[in-house]
């Protein structure tokens, strides 16, 4: 249409007569124009492209500029609040620490009510506004690990309901971890099992060095180790009790301590049942001043009772400290462990273990290979 208008333009200018369809043919041919026209078009055109790609680059280069500040700002708070959560918790450890040295020693073995609630295995907040808690657990009122025989230990997994054959594998596997030789139980297993394993280690052949070690044994996996809530579904073989708060390798004894002994314990020591194990916890509460013979009886047994032979009564020695911070207004919540001795002279105390961040979640291997 341009075309055309153009031709007629240009016949009325010169007086020409009006073009035939053969003209408007003839001058609708290409026709040449000057290199310098096309080459600038060209450049404009490349010109464009680059201008867009520069804009597409700056965009990028911004974007993850700004992401990168965001994330290191991010950081950078989270770093303050755990900074600041530790010092809390270590707070919250040296006022339990003082809690448990001002245990009054009795020479009969007994406890003031507000001090027998240290080791409630609750957790008690600081004064209000501090930003931590912290809970006593005995050592003494578990089961150690590195010191039961065969046959309690054997025992101690049939009352918590685990079958055959995880039970012997479990027992003999336990065994051969501790003993000195390389000598297999017939459902044991030495270091030529462990190295067989996708990763692969070797039997300690001694004693556990933590109660986390026995992750590494044979049979046990992190739902046996750890435990399962109440509503969960029981780990493969039975328990629902975690082997974590049931074993210790810090208790200065070789029986339990029974004024603080959990009910979980008491009922893998003694077979008793599970409901009436916390029903004596909770009776335990209530007494103002505890002797053997009242926690006997609130059991149901006596001194002669032979299940009872695997207890002692006697104050804390061995506890384990947990203390956790979390600064206000933060979710972010650091959390320490220190296991502690009383001593006598003027040190008062020994610190036999500390984890300076304690994760309760974390295990060393999922145990699902073994």
């Amino acid at each position: 249409m341009r075309l055309e208008l153009k031709i007629l333009l240009r016949a009325i200018l010169r007086r020409e007569p009006r073009p035939q369809p053969g003209d408007l043919a003839q001058d609708s041919a290409p026709q040449a124009f000057p290199r310098g026209t096309i080459g600038l078009a060209n450049q404009r055109g490349v010109a464009l492209l680059v201008v867009l790609w520069i804009f597409i680059f700056l965009f990028v280069v911004a974007f993850d500029f700004s992401a990168s500040v965001r994330d290191e700002a991010s950081a950078a708070h989270r770093y303050g609040d755990e900074t600041q959560g530790y010092y809390l918790a270590l707070a919250g450890f040296e006022r339990a620490l003082f809690n448990f040295l001002q245990q009054a020693p009795s020479g009969r073995g007994q406890q003031s009510q507000a001090l027998a609630d240290l080791f409630a295995d609750t957790w008690t907040d600081g004064p209000a506004g501090s930003g931590y808690r912290f809970r006593l657990v005995d050592e003494g009122g578990k089961i150690n690990i590195n010191r039961i025989d065969e046959t309690k230990l054997r025992s101690i997994f049939t009352n918590l309901g685990i079958e055959e054959p995880l039970r012997t594998i479990l027992v003999d596997s336990i065994m051969d971890w501790r003993d000195p030789d390389d000598l297999h139980r017939i459902n044991g297993a030495e270091s030529d099992y462990y190295q067989s394993l996708p990763t692969s280690y070797s039997a300690k052949n001694g004693p556990f060095d933590t109660v986390e070690d026995l992750l590494w044994v044979r049979g046990v996996t992190t739902a046996l180790f750890y435990g399962v809530s109440e509503g969960a579904t029981a780990p493969e073989g039975g328990a629902i009790v975690g082997l974590k708060q049931l074993f210790t390798v810090d208790s200065p004894n070789d029986r339990v301590n029974l004024r603080t002994a959990s009910a979980e314990v008491i009922h893998a020591l003694t077979g008793i049942d599970m409901k009436k194990c916390q029903q004596f916890v909770e009776e335990r509460k209530k007494l103002s001043d505890k002797s053997l013979p009242d926690l006997l009886a609130l059991l149901g047994g006596g001194t002669g009772d032979p299940r009872l032979q695997n207890f002692v009564f006697t104050n804390p020695s061995v506890v384990s400290v947990e203390a956790e911070g979390q600064p206000a207004e933060s979710r972010v919540r650091r959390r320490v462990r220190g296991v502690v001795r009383a001593a006598g002279g003027q040190a008062r105390f020994e610190i036999v273990r500390w984890i300076d961040r304690d994760n309760q979640a974390s295990g060393a291997t999922s145990g699902e290979n073994k």
